[in-house]
């Protein structure tokens, strides 16, 4: 097939154009530009997105669910995809933990740029620190209160409650299984046919991709660079070290892990689950949401990898909502990174509360952007850093939050693909 009939090819090209646009654009002075005529069409893009989100979570966890044989099935595919979801978080934050041990990013720090950036990113720091102090004043099972929504409706208006309305969904579909048969089909046909239409709006969606990919990046460059390429430069240059660690960390946890999963639990070849999966890579690279990707991952891995839209339909939203395993590993990174620039020691007993804390915190982060840094601020506190701290990293956040997301993405595919073939439910396409 011709290259410019993939799309992925074309969202790569849309990628790279992005960044050289973003550049010149800090460069020349284009940020007003930018934002006016440039940006929209990518905040449209991930609207879209974000607008199918909950519906398709709804539909596709009902029926999914409703189409088990017994609740017994639904029991072990849950408990399954649970183990391992956490199982994959806990591996990836001691690839971290090593990591961020070993070379300390932050002994590379200089005072006169560890005072340069806590000045320039202090007040968004304290906003930061704000959230987190809200949400750290609540009980230890308030967790589990909020997963319960007191309100479908006003709950399905905002897609930072996902983890709601994956409870919702779970209920109706068990729900549905225990009712009469003839009860239940008006009522899964529905569900069925909103499933469907919702896939074909993901695929007209997906045609935009390549500008909204292009406006995304353009945007987050000449943001990140305030009109000034020198102080973009000198920003990656000061915090290059601790950004290589977390990019280090990320493509050894999908190398490894991943790699591992796929290439010896799963009869899927690694070739074929890269190329199956790298559209929702992308998406999710450049929208820096798992919610928004979760549309694009549904399609690619029951379209790419085989996976059966029952698994699929389970897995993924659920994967979406509690698997954020590159969320966790740049947390860990992120809070000793800042312990040694502000020269604290974390033993081991503060490093082990650093993995449970961000398993947890794993579980309860919204698949938005940026949601990660509030619950880094909670493991801070923990731990004894000031948290304050976090203005060292605010400037790349947004550049590692896209790189995070596409781990985690890459971990829900991993991670429903090995649950599809355990059940015999993988449908590996021929070559």
């Amino acid at each position: 097939m011709l290259w410019y009939k993939k799309l992925h090819n074309w969202i790569i090209l849309g990628l790279v154009l992005g960044l050289g646009y973003g550049i010149l654009a800090a460069g020349m002075g284009w940020g007003a530009f930018t934002q006016d005529w440039i940006s929209p069409f990518g905040d449209i893009f991930l609207r879209s997105l974000f607008l199918i989100a909950v519906p398709l979570i709804i539909a596709s966890i009902t029926t999914g669910i409703a189409s088990l044989s017994d609740t017994r099935k639904l029991a072990r595919i849950g408990g399954k995809t649970i183990g391992i979801y956490v199982s994959t978080t806990v591996a990836a934050l001691i690839i971290g933990l090593i990591l961020v041990n070993t070379l300390r990013p932050g002994d590379s720090v200089p005072d006169s740029v560890r005072t340069e950036l806590e000045s320039q990113w202090g007040e968004m720091a304290e906003q930061r620190q704000e959230s987190a102090e809200a949400a750290q004043d609540r009980g230890p099972l308030q967790a589990f209160v909020d997963m319960v929504p007191d309100n479908f409706f006003g709950s399905a208006g905002s897609n930072r409650n996902m983890l709601q309305m994956v409870f919702v969904s779970i209920l109706l579909g068990i729900s549905l299984l225990l009712i009469p048969t003839e009860k239940a089909k008006p009522l899964l046909g529905f569900l069925d046919s909103l499933n469907a239409v919702i896939i074909k709006v993901v695929q007209l969606i997906m045609y935009s991709a390549p500008v909204g990919v292009f406006a995304l990046l353009a945007d987050t460059v000449t943001l990140i660079s305030e009109d000034n390429l020198s102080e973009l430069w000198g920003l990656l240059g000061a915090l290059g070290f601790y950004m290589l660690v977390v990019l280090a960390g990320l493509i050894l946890h999908m190398t490894i892990t991943y790699g591992s999963i796929v290439g010896f639990l799963t009869p899927v070849s690694l070739i074929r689950f890269i190329k199956g999966i790298a559209p929702a890579q992308l998406v999710a690279f450049s929208t820096s949401s798992s919610g928004a990707t979760l549309p694009v991952t549904m399609e690619m891995s029951e379209k790419n990898l085989g996976v059966s839209e029952e698994v699929s339909a389970f897995v993924l939203p659920l994967g979406a909502t509690i698997n954020m395993d590159g969320t966790a590993l740049y947390q860990a990174v992120a809070a000793v990174f800042i312990a040694q620039t502000v020269g604290i020691a974390l033993g081991f007993s503060a490093q082990l509360e650093i993995i449970l804390l961000a398993v947890l915190a794993s579980i309860g982060t919204a698949a938005v952007p940026s949601a990660g840094i509030i619950m880094l601020i909670i493991i801070l506190q923990s731990v004894g850093v000031p948290a304050a701290g976090i203005a060292l990293i605010l400037g790349v956040d947004r550049i590692l939050d896209m790189c995070r997301t596409t781990c985690n993405v890459t971990g829900d595919a991993t991670v429903a693909t090995l649950v599809a073939s355990t059940e015999g439910q993988l449908d590996t396409p021929r070559a």
